[in-house]
């Protein structure tokens, strides 16, 4: 009864906050058709010859030949969003919270457990094709509109924070495949070792190496240490070796101080910093060191997120949504969600809860404000609308989205450009289903046309901690 009043008491301070909120108190939400939709979506992703199983079938064969031109096989892996580019620190990172979702919730996934494997594997295949080559790790595979060209970086040109990022899907997938495929698991580790150890010895970032292709897409604007602690602290839980976890010890302070506090509430592809934190906060917990830095940071960054808080890291938009500047917002909603729920996972099971600046914030508390931002996406919202794409009665039908919203190579197999579907008024060709658009604008309005990338692009980061929060709310609230 008292964290339900706590809730009750939160929202109330959160209308206050932002005026009337509307929301649509009718709408029906099921969590199960919207997991089995998020898992679906990597689908459509997919990059390289597809498998018989495709359930997406407007998307086809595709970047057949991928690094052919210089002597390696990249083909595979996904499409990080609209376009047809395949870049491996973002896809890295999709892969690690994929992983992630399946070793925390995997048990509530049910039948789209093994889709969401499947979803893993595609991409831990071809990021292992990128670190093939002893010393070289492909970061980048350019558009179609160019001889698809592929740039690594090595010792010579380095990227920490790609390498690292690639090291920390590989060890997060492995814990994922020990059960199914103890064989790949270990293959898994061995090349996550491998690629951290690379990582570290040749320090730099890639923005020194091939900023001129990266650039301005996935620049890497928080530098590449938080990515060598991330790459340190998964190895660690897969391993369990002291080494990482001194490695993570001793190098945390080029990560975190008081002097870089505002990176601390951050977690996407470019910076790990909360994740780190929530990420360790288990092995701090489980072993009672209840005074470790990790935990202050952690509690600081759930208490942030919250409406109540005195000091928030987030603006809300009147209904209630998490909204930070830049674009796609819905990456930053589905990843600080999706760290709350974890972290309130980790403080029930030690029986703990957050002192915030003027309030208690309990476990119920926090996966209570995450269910909110997941409710908001999947249409109790002012526009009354889901943002994933083929779920509900409305929804967004004209994405940022290149195969989407052309023809499929069956029905136009000669189509040139295409700009002709880019600027019409049609809806797309194809469904998307279960893409997450960037989302509204801090006025809670949302315009449905491709030509608005930072609202109507998906990506496939945005998706990959849904699947964690709706494998939750699935076993916890039903359908």
């Amino acid at each position: 009864m008292m964290a339900k009043k706590m809730v009750f008491l939160a929202m109330v301070t959160l209308m206050s906050m932002m005026g009337k909120v509307v929301i649509a108190d009718d709408v029906k939400l099921d969590y199960t058709e919207a997991l089995t939709k998020s898992i679906l979506f990597f689908e459509g992703q997919r990059s390289g010859k597809l498998p018989n199983n495709q359930r997406l079938t407007w998307r086809k064969d595709s970047g057949l030949r991928d690094g052919f031109d210089q002597g390696v096989d990249l083909v595979g892996g996904y499409y990080d969003a609209g376009d047809n580019i395949k870049f491996s620190f973002p896809m890295a990172f999709t892969t690690t919270v994929l992983a992630w979702s399946v070793i925390e919730f995997g048990n509530s996934m049910d039948s789209d457990l093994n889709h969401a494997l499947e979803a893993i594997r595609w991409s831990t295949d071809y990021l292992i094709k990128c670190t093939n080559t002893p010393g070289v790790v492909y970061a980048q595979l350019e558009d179609m509109d160019t001889p698809r060209t592929a740039f690594a970086v090595s010792a010579q040109s380095p990227g920490s924070e790609v390498s690292a990022e690639i090291a920390a899907a590989l060890s997060a997938s492995s814990i994922v495949f020990r059960r199914s495929d103890r064989k790949y698991s270990d293959f898994l580790l061995r090349r996550a070792i491998q690629v951290f150890d690379f990582a570290d010895k040749y320090q730099g970032s890639y923005n020194d190496s091939i900023g001129r292709w990266v650039c301005p897409h996935y620049c890497d604007f928080s530098g590449y240490q938080d990515e060598l602690v991330w790459g340190a602290a998964w190895l660690h839980k897969a391993t369990n070796k002291t080494s990482y976890w001194k490695y993570v010890m001793e190098n945390i302070h080029k990560v975190e101080s008081p002097q870089n506090e505002g990176s601390l509430y951050e977690f996407g592809w470019d910076t790990k910093n909360a994740g780190i934190n929530v990420l360790v906060s288990k092995y701090i917990l489980n072993n009672k060191q209840h005074s470790s830095p990790f935990l202050h940071w952690a509690d600081k960054f759930a208490c942030s997120l919250l409406p109540e808080s005195l000091n928030p890291s987030v603006e809300f938009t009147p209904g209630g949504l998490m909204y930070k500047p830049g674009m796609v917002n819905s990456q930053r909603v589905t990843a600080l969600s999706f760290l709350l729920v974890v972290y309130a996972r980790y403080l029930k099971q030690s029986d703990r809860v957050i002192a915030c600046d003027r309030f208690v914030a309990t476990p119920y508390r926090l996966t209570y404000f995450a269910r909110t931002q997941v409710d908001y996406i999947l249409g109790k919202n002012p526009m009354n609308m889901s943002y994933m794409v083929g779920y509900g009665e409305k929804f967004p039908e004209r994405i940022h989205h290149r195969a989407s919203s052309l023809p499929s190579i069956d029905q136009e197999p000669h189509l040139g450009h295409g700009w002709d579907y880019f600027w019409s008024n049609n809806t797309n060709y194809n469904l998307l289903i279960g893409a997450i658009v960037g989302g509204p604008d801090i006025n809670d309005q949302y315009n449905d046309t491709r030509h608005d990338a930072g609202h109507s692009e998906p990506a496939t980061y945005v998706n990959a901690p849904l699947v964690g929060l709706l494998s939750y709310f699935k076993a916890n609230y039903g359908s």
